[in-house]
């Protein structure tokens, strides 16, 4: 499955139409005066966000979009038409930069949120209006005012409230499969998560939380080991992070260090990140082992540095219903339920995503 989240694209407004030079000619009507009628306005470029898209990948193969031309001005005082607008369609989430200034033009959070990027030309003036009582049959007519191109560059940072992070086959796909109706590829063995995923969470009193699954993290990602670290910025806009750690992993491994690793290599992608509200789980506690190590200590390191973690297992749901009770309560105090537009939009995108799943 191809999933694209940057695109550079080239587009360009529609030119305006030309104004025209007629004169008014009819019978026992002489000298009529001029009646070029004025050109219509260009097509202008916009962006609209739509739930119905999940990733970039209509604008994998083209690349070149341009906007149609407004029409000609005629005699008779008849204005040339205006051109339809160049609708990009894009998915929630998207930022629109130009590509030469830099300058962010549009950051598309809501269903049917619009930007104008590029304005359409206007039409030029036909010759009647630039009669005066001493040029009363003036023979010129203004050109329309040309179309703009840029090269823009769009950005998907998917939205969700919540970030599932971890090494490779630390337990995220199962646990997102879990709390929501996402059915991301599940298999044991490392990368099997290639792309991000997302899934709605919903709790009894009919609230929703969006959750993403980002592929797994390995130390050196920042400098492009594994799949890199490319894909945590679809959790920038999260308000709050999942880290999971794997508790049946080899026992050689402190995991704690490994958490310690993802946190840099976080910390090397944006320090921003390193604010976010976060918590640990320790995941599949069916496949335990207490020889190997000792999650209750584990957790007390945790609870020393202040990071709050908890033992769960996907697969046979231990502690999750203390995890969604947590979750629960943890977003109700970061003031993430209600928002409508958000929750229907993501539930869109969940659809989305199973659909181009199968």
């Amino acid at each position: 499955m191809l999933f694209l989240d940057e695109a550079i694209i080239t587009a360009v407004s529609g030119s305006g139409g030309k104004g025209c030079v007629s004169f008014r000619r009819e019978r026992f009507i002489p000298k009529g005066g001029p009646d070029g009628g004025n050109g219509g306005t260009g097509g202008s470029v916009i962006a609209r966000a739509t739930q119905k898209l999940y990733d970039l990948s209509d604008y994998n193969a083209k690349k070149y979009f341009k906007a149609h031309n407004g029409g000609s001005g005629g005699g008779q005082n008849c204005s040339g038409g205006n051109a339809e607008h160049l609708v990009l369609k894009v998915p929630l989430g998207t930022i629109i930069e130009d590509c030469d200034s830099h300058e962010i033009l549009a950051d598309l959070v809501f269903e049917g949120q619009e930007v104008t990027l590029i304005q359409g030309g206007m039409g030029g003036k036909g010759n009647r209006h630039f009669t005066t009582s001493t040029n009363r049959a003036p023979r010129m007519a203004q050109p329309g005012i040309p179309g703009q191109e840029k090269r823009l560059k769009l950005t998907l940072k998917h939205l969700a409230d919540i970030g599932l992070i971890g090494l490779p086959n630390a337990g995220k796909s199962t646990l997102l499969s879990r709390l929501t109706m996402a059915r991301p590829k599940i298999d044991n063995y490392p990368f099997t998560t290639i792309v991000p995923h997302l899934g709605v969470m919903t709790f009894s009193d009919e609230s929703t939380l969006v959750i993403a699954d980002i592929p797994g993290l390995i130390e050196g990602a920042s400098s492009g080991r594994g799949l890199g670290h490319r894909f945590l910025r679809h959790i920038e806009r999260t308000n709050m992070l999942l880290h999971l750690l794997d508790i049946s992993s080899d026992s050689q491994c402190d995991i704690l260090e490994d958490y310690r690793m993802l946190r840099h290599e976080m910390a090397e992608y944006s320090p921003e990140l390193m604010d976010k509200p976060h918590m640990v789980l320790f995941s599949k506690m069916d496949l335990y082992d207490p020889n190997q190590r000792d999650v209750a200590a584990l957790r007390s390191t945790l609870e020393a540095e202040g990071v709050a973690s908890l033992a769960i297992s996907a697969k046979t749901g231990e502690g999750m219903d203390e995890f969604k009770k947590i979750i629960f309560e943890k977003c109700r105090t970061l003031s993430r339920f209600g928002h409508e537009s958000r929750s229907s939009s993501s539930g869109s995108q969940e659809a989305q995503t199973e659909r181009r799943e199968t």
